[in-house]
């Protein structure tokens, strides 16, 4: 998963772009199964990620052919998968707002400090609980 526009993975400061190029190329050649997903920004990428992740679990869980590549029942192994309705946890700009509400000193852009993810998180446990249950 990148975080960014294909166009934005070849301007690094300290990497030249053809270092970048030969190594997604040798990336696709070692391992041509997986997928470069691009997700222009952080929310997309987390969401496609969660995504993915929940319909790998779901696949593993009732795929019958599993069983035979790993070995065992991975059904009866892994606990049955909980509807997904929603990825976990608050936005960058749902803390940053909070923060400001509350008189923390945040940025207006980029990312936020771990601290400040620390405190919504002690401010919200129960909020964190109830979305990760």
């Amino acid at each position: 998963m990148v975080e960014d526009r294909y166009s934005q993975v070849f301007k690094l400061d300290w990497v030249r772009p053809t270092v970048v190029a030969d190594g997604l190329a040798e990336l696709q050649v070692r391992w041509p199964g997986m997928s470069i997903v691009l997700g222009e920004t952080r929310s997309l990428a987390e969401e496609w990620t969660y995504r993915y992740l929940a319909a790998a679990r779901a696949w593993a869980t009732t795929e019958p052919a599993i069983a035979e590549r790993i070995g065992g029942d991975p059904v009866a192994e892994v606990a049955p998968l909980e509807a997904v309705t929603q990825a976990p946890g608050p936005t960058t700009s749902e803390v940053r707002r909070w923060a400001v509400a509350v008189g923390i000193e945040v940025p207006d852009r980029g990312r936020l400090r771990p601290e400040i993810w620390r405190a919504w998180s002690d401010a919200h446990q129960q909020y964190v609980t109830e979305r990760l249950n």
